[in-house]
């Protein structure tokens, strides 16, 4: 896992085509917006975590 610090208006480069960029941050809030191609799916985390648990039950 890589961790870095980012500004509002920086971002980062995923395999050349998924950028993911600070839009906002404000006390603990952060906003991020996710250009990627249609075909790969993005999904929050509390979602997955929920199918998961849903899944073996």
């Amino acid at each position: 896992m890589l961790v870095i610090g980012r500004k509002p208006g920086e971002y980062v480069v995923i395999n050349e085509n998924i950028i993911v960029k600070v839009v906002k941050s404000d006390e603990g809030h952060l906003r991020l917006a996710i250009d990627a191609p249609k075909h790969i799916s993005i999904v929050r985390g509390e979602l997955v975590e929920a199918e998961k648990s849903a899944s073996s039950n």
